[in-house]
């Protein structure tokens, strides 16, 4: 079973869901295809690495909401241009497998406050833009503000079928606008 994120939910508006995710490390591919950035990732955490060691594969697989991509000018999910695995629990920058290929790089995430609307199915450009601008929307009417661009998270495997599959757009949002917006 792949380990998933742990998180807390603080807040909910509906479908909407503000969560409180604790640090973690990511490894990043910056590319403006999936599936070369997946393939490089899966290599990485499959041993191609300096220790030679492999990973568990976690959930969920994140990448930036589809629109207009930019260079990465931070080293933080929200503003990320790349495509990341979020690595296992007990992982630290420090005792992570240094990658042997360059394009791979790691960071940590600090812990954050994050607003996130949950889809099934294949995440197509369509869906995710929609489920953005709902979310965006939600947070709009309950004056709270974010940081940074919208993300996909994806949960599954691409050999689900589509209908099973889980999917959330989230963005990070401000902590002291947490309370915000009632129940």
């Amino acid at each position: 079973m792949t380990e998933t994120i742990e998180y807390e939910v603080v807040k909910t508006w509906g479908a909407v869901e503000v969560r409180r995710y604790p640090p973690v490390v990511l490894a990043t591919v910056n590319s403006s295809y999936d599936d070369i950035a997946f393939a490089i990732l899966f290599k990485y955490i499959s041993g191609y690495n300096e220790a030679g060691g492999k990973l568990a594969m976690t959930a969920p697989v994140i990448s930036p909401a589809p629109g207009e991509r930019m260079a990465m000018t931070a080293p933080v999910l929200s503003d990320s241009e790349g495509f990341s695995f979020v690595l296992p629990t007990g992982t630290d920058i420090a005792n992570a497998p240094r990658p042997s290929d360059a394009r791979v790089t790691l960071s940590t995430i600090p812990s954050r406050y994050v607003a996130t609307l949950r889809f099934s199915g294949k995440a197509y450009l369509r869906d995710v833009l929609e489920m953005e601008g709902a979310l965006m929307k939600v947070l709009k009417e309950k004056g709270v503000g974010t940081k940074g661009r919208p993300f996909l998270m994806r949960y599954n495997s691409p050999f689900i079928p589509g209908f099973l599959r889980r999917n959330e757009v989230g963005v990070e949002v401000r902590e002291e606008d947490v309370g915000k917006g009632g129940a």
